[in-house]
């Protein structure tokens, strides 16, 4: 690994800015009085809606219960290594529309915040407007643990959802190889120290 060594377990949970409009981080604490605490540092933060990609679990009851203000949007998927859905992606695009129509800032979570989660951050900062290595790039800074295993993926829905040439998915495609070939992270490692502060 790398400097994160002395550090890493304290990113699980870590709120981790983007951009002005768009926070990363892992998911809200089983204990319900950390949530709470979670919850309001959350909104504290701006945030005014909450993506919870996590299929193995749902805190809709918790956060309607404790915030009702904040907007929860459910879209639970695997993190099994294997491809994720355009259909997943679009789902996340129009979660981050219909937050920014509102002026609203979106936290987005897994569990702990090293694939699914900004994976989906990276397909929103590419539908606003940002180069790919250049998402990935600013959620890297923003969150050292970020591995973005389905940062292809989201990128194969993004050109499909805007109907671009071949040759510009190919280009960008070889663009983020490259980027996560100069930007490895020990993705194992990271995990396991992880699972120790859980």
């Amino acid at each position: 690994m790398t400097a994160l060594d002395n550090d890493t377990r304290a990113w699980h949970r870590r709120v981790c800015p983007v951009t002005p409009w768009l926070l990363i981080s892992g998911d809200l604490h089983h204990d319900q009085t950390k949530a709470e605490t979670q919850l309001a540092e959350w909104r504290n933060a701006g945030v005014t809606d909450i993506v919870d990609l996590r299929g193995e679990w749902s805190d809709a009851s918790l956060v309607a219960a404790v915030d009702p203000t904040i907007r929860y949007h459910y879209l639970g998927t695997h993190d099994n290594g294997t491809a994720q859905s355009d259909t997943w992606f679009d789902a996340g695009i129009r979660a981050m529309h219909a937050a920014r129509h509102e002026g609203g800032t979106l936290m987005v979570h897994c569990h702990m915040g090293i694939n699914r989660g900004p994976s989906m951050a990276f397909a929103m900062l590419l539908e606003d407007g940002y180069s790919s290595t250049e998402a990935l790039t600013m959620l890297r800074d923003a969150r050292p643990i970020a591995a973005m295993a389905y940062a292809e993926d989201a990128l194969r829905a993004h050109h499909r959802r805007h109907g671009t040439s071949v040759a510009s998915y190919d280009a960008e495609r070889a663009a983020i190889r490259t980027w996560f070939s100069e930007n490895r992270i020990d993705v194992a490692a990271v995990i396991r120290l992880l699972r120790t502060a859980s």
